[in-house]
């Protein structure tokens, strides 16, 4: 499996885990030029983009060490974008990364992992 597709079937993986928890997955990797979120979805009526991380082994450390701060500036600079773009501006939102480790691809949700970084 190349990268794409293996980082796709672990993003459906989170969401998958984020339904189960009572989210309702709005979109899978929204794209916009300034990048890309893996997940968006609505956690009662707060909006979710989530940031998935994959880490077979943690020798390079796990897979929430992994959203660095310019992945984080990033990440929200395209939250900005989806919020203009569906008219969601004043709607609150949050930031979560969901990091799947090894191999039996256990996922660990933390929600509100960081703050909004410009």
């Amino acid at each position: 499996m190349n990268k794409r597709s293996t980082g796709a079937v672990y993003e459906r993986k989170a969401g998958e885990y984020l339904r189960r928890q009572g989210y309702t997955i709005l979109q899978y990797n929204y794209r916009c030029r300034a990048g890309e979120i893996d997940i968006v979805a609505r956690d009662g009526e707060i909006i979710v983009f989530c940031e998935v991380k994959y880490r077979g082994t943690v020798c390079r450390g796990g897979a929430l060490e992994a959203v660095t701060p310019g992945k984080q500036r990033t990440l929200s600079r395209c939250a900005l974008f989806y919020l203009a773009e569906h008219r969601l501006t004043d709607a609150p939102c949050r930031f979560d990364v969901a990091g799947i480790e090894g191999e039996a691809g256990r996922v660990i949700h933390v929600k509100d992992a960081f703050a909004y970084r410009e």
